[in-house]
């Protein structure tokens, strides 16, 4: 697979981070606007223009539809103009719908009946949902599941000698049985290095001196965390910190929890070498498996164990399965989230603004392809559920004209339309510009 670590480290700088940035976005507009198009076709409803960005058209063609497609010199974002929208934000063109007959109206939003403009409106979200479905899916599925004998397929480098190799089959831990990952787990925990591992070796049953299973490895650094902006890299090993020995992973999270506020020195091994860096950790709200959040403070540090299990194929069902429940966790924690901040009980600034996404997008780039899919699956999930709100511009909004008008059974006047379009587009940018704001003065 192509990989965008070495692009970024290749290259680097603000540009890299505004391309990946434009190009996650591109992809997700893309698809929640194709939603729109697509289903709104299936309804009778005609799409004038299909764009992706905005502002003067660089490309474009007409298709046997009579729909324009084309990318546009702005790329943040796209849209889609259905038959008789004024603009982009799909308000009504009076002077078309009162200058056609009803016959010729059935082709736009306007004067398509309330089942088909709420199946388009709700269309984009939909898209969004299906595209994080299918790229946690495909994630879910390259990346296997353990097999069912624990062999190592890979051991990652680190300070101190030991005997384990590749390709060894780990049956006991510490003269304790192990049969899957499962069991692994549940005896590694509390132990003292050297470790000692039973393991089948070329058809013979031998010991071998290893470290403790979670070693104080980083597994991975968060984009826009305290640890990234240190330079700490996948990889690396803390072994000290403020001048005490770090023995495993718990040992580091304990610390990073009792330093409050103050700043931290790390001791850092890599490759044979050590360095030390200064960082202070961040206080994050982390939700919970039943969507409750706790209020910590993280320096971005994920923790990973000394070697990489062996893999074998996830089954397609399993991993839709497991893909849907990660869609469906998104929506409830964003959820759940934004309820925590209103009720005050988590800080704002655990929102993040167009910035502050843009960054996370070009340092998640750094750390390979898969991290970035998995970004866009996360991204498309969340602009599906924010389109869902019943905000005037946004598609919950549409939403909710139509259920109004299912109702009364009439139509709210167009200047009724109008004032809250415009309230919606006044709130939107408010939201944006305050994320913004927040983000630059959260710690």
């Amino acid at each position: 697979m192509f990989d965008l670590g070495s692009l970024t480290a290749a290259f680097g700088g603000f540009i890299w981070v505004v391309f990946f940035f434009v190009l996650a976005l591109s992809i997700i507009v893309a698809v929640h606007e194709y939603g729109h198009y697509i289903v709104g076709r299936w309804c009778g409803i005609h799409a004038e223009v299909f764009s992706v960005g905005f502002g003067t058209p660089l490309l474009s063609r007409v298709d046997k539809y009579g729909t324009r497609w084309q990318i546009s010199a702005l790329p943040f974002g796209g849209y889609v103009r259905f038959k008789g929208d004024a603009d982009v934000a799909g308000r009504q063109d009076v002077s078309f719908t009162s200058t056609n007959e009803e016959t010729k109206l059935r082709g736009t939003m306007q004067g398509a009946p309330i089942w088909a403009r709420a199946a388009t409106a709700v269309a984009g979200p939909v898209f969004n949902f299906i595209l994080s479905i299918l790229l946690f899916c495909g994630l879910f599925m390259w990346q296997g599941q353990y097999s069912q004998d624990l062999h190592i397929a890979k051991i990652a480098p680190l300070p101190g000698d030991y005997a384990l190799k590749v390709g060894d089959e780990i049956i006991a831990v510490n003269r304790t049985n192990v049969v899957d990952f499962e069991s692994f787990v549940l005896v590694s925990q509390n132990l003292t290095a050297p470790v000692t591992y039973t393991v089948k070796r070329d058809g013979t049953t031998l010991d071998a001196l290893g470290p403790v299973p979670f070693v104080a490895l980083v597994g991975q650094v968060s984009p826009r965390s305290a640890a990234f902006e240190a330079g700490i890299l996948a990889g690396d090993v803390i072994t000290r910190i403020d001048g005490v020995p770090i023995r495993d992973f718990g040992d580091l999270q304990k610390a990073v929890a009792i330093s409050d506020d103050a700043e931290m020195d790390f001791t850092v091994w890599r490759e044979g070498l050590e360095f030390e860096v200064t960082l202070k950790s961040k206080p994050v709200a982390i939700p919970g498996p039943d969507g409750n959040f706790t209020n910590r403070r993280l320096v971005g540090i994920s923790g990973a164990m000394f070697f990489e299990p062996g893999t074998e194929p996830l089954p397609f069902v399993t991993a839709l399965q497991a893909a849907v429940a990660r869609t469906w966790f998104i929506i409830k924690i964003s959820l759940a989230g934004l309820s925590e901040m209103v009720l005050g009980k988590i800080s704002a600034c655990n929102l993040s603004g167009p910035v502050a996404i843009a960054e996370t997008a070009g340092q998640v780039a750094t750390q390979g392809t898969i991290p970035f899919l998995a970004l866009i699956a996360g991204l498309s999930t969340a602009v599906g559920l924010m389109n869902l709100f019943p905000i005037p511009v946004l598609d919950g909004g549409h939403l909710l004209i139509c259920a109004y008008e299912l109702v009364t059974g009439r139509k709210p006047s167009e200047s009724i339309i109008q004032l809250i379009m415009t309230w919606g587009l006044f709130f939107i940018l408010s939201l944006t510009v305050f994320t913004i704001v927040m983000n630059m003065l959260c710690p």
